[in-house]
């Protein structure tokens, strides 16, 4: 069986990538400007083009044909529609990354199915992956095109902690912050559920669906089966860390107020996606593939990314002086607020 990857490097790709080519060998290929290819697994593939150069990549594969065609850099419908002119005939599967946000937003149940409406009012990336689905479906209905819709949520790995609200420069400062004895600040009461997916267990599903006929024209939800609280997860880090949490509760909708001056997109990241519930039913996903389980829990998988950030100052410490201002102004300014009242 043979894949190609456009992308292929990122937080979840690498994983599948990984998966395929060490586990189920697979041939596998990837299509990227060759950046980040050096952490690739032996005998993987190489194409060298920006995806967005349409006759250079045309060119590049004009002789080549694939099993599955796996991207996971579209993010406007312009991407999806370079894609299908691209790889019509040319594989018999298309599977796209899509993302959980692109549910209703408010959720009007805290349990997301396949079946939950997709709107988002708050967030653009949303509506565009929306619109990218959408695109692929009616690709799929009217000309047959073998699309496969891949929702995952909070996808992370051993070098990115899954934090709530961080800086532009990462969760180091979030860390930081807590190892010092200083408030971190939690979104609403912190008392939303959250699930947390790490990359090698989203794997287990993604290369499940490839070569699939059942995942032909559907879509699913790769998540881990854990749910716990915002107020559980930084506690999880905090114990893992040996020191005491300490925290600072603000609604979303403030957050994103104060945050959208320095440049922090809180409307979409919070209003968009992390204030609601976010609980996955994984029953669709299951049935296609029956392998799938989640092997790296929250705690497992806090204590992977916490070793790998300690152990990896230069990678992975990039302190954010500017971040922490803001959450020390933000305290201040709640602190302030309760003299007031």
């Amino acid at each position: 069986m043979k894949a190609l990857f456009i992308g292929g490097t990122g937080t979840i790709s690498s994983a599948v990538v990984k998966r395929l080519a060490e586990e189920l060998r697979w041939e596998v290929w990837v299509l990227n400007r060759g950046k980040r290819n050096a952490s690739l697994p032996d005998g993987v593939r190489q194409i060298t083009a920006d995806i967005h150069n349409e006759e250079d990549v045309a060119e590049k594969i004009k002789d080549l044909e694939f099993d599955a065609v796996c991207e996971f850099i579209g993010f406007k419908v312009e991407d999806v529609q370079r894609d299908y002119r691209l790889f019509k005939g040319k594989t018999r599967q298309y599977i796209f990354i899509s993302s959980a946000s692109a549910y209703h937003k408010p959720a009007v149940n805290y349990i997301i199915t396949e079946g939950t409406a997709l709107a988002n009012p708050y967030w653009q990336y949303s509506r565009d992956k929306i619109a990218c689905e959408e695109y692929l479906m009616e690709r799929y209905r009217e000309d047959g095109f073998p699309v496969t819709i891949v929702r995952p949520s909070h996808t992370y790995d051993e070098k990115h902690l899954p934090v709530g609200i961080c800086g532009k420069k990462g969760p180091w400062q979030v860390i930081k912050r807590m190892m010092e004895g200083k408030k971190v600040i939690i979104h609403g009461d912190g008392t939303s559920l959250w699930t947390l997916t790490f990359n090698s267990d989203f794997a287990i599903g993604y290369t499940g669906l490839m070569g699939n006929p059942r995942a032909i024209g559907e879509a699913f939800n790769i998540t881990g089966d854990e749910a716990m609280s915002w107020n559980q997860i930084h506690k999880i880090i905090a114990d893992t860390l040996g020191v005491e949490l300490r925290t600072c509760h603000a609604s979303s909708e403030f957050l994103a107020a104060v945050g959208d001056k320095y440049g922090y997109d809180l409307e979409g990241n919070l209003l968009g996606d992390k204030t609601d519930c976010a609980v996955f039913d994984n029953t669709k996903l299951k049935r296609a593939v029956p392998c799938m389980r989640t092997e790296v829990g929250i705690h497992r998988g806090v204590r992977l990314a916490l070793d790998y950030i300690m152990s990896h100052p230069e990678e992975c410490q990039t302190e954010d002086p500017e971040f922490d201002a803001w959450c020390d102004r933000v305290i201040e300014a709640l602190e302030r607020a309760k003299d007031c009242v």
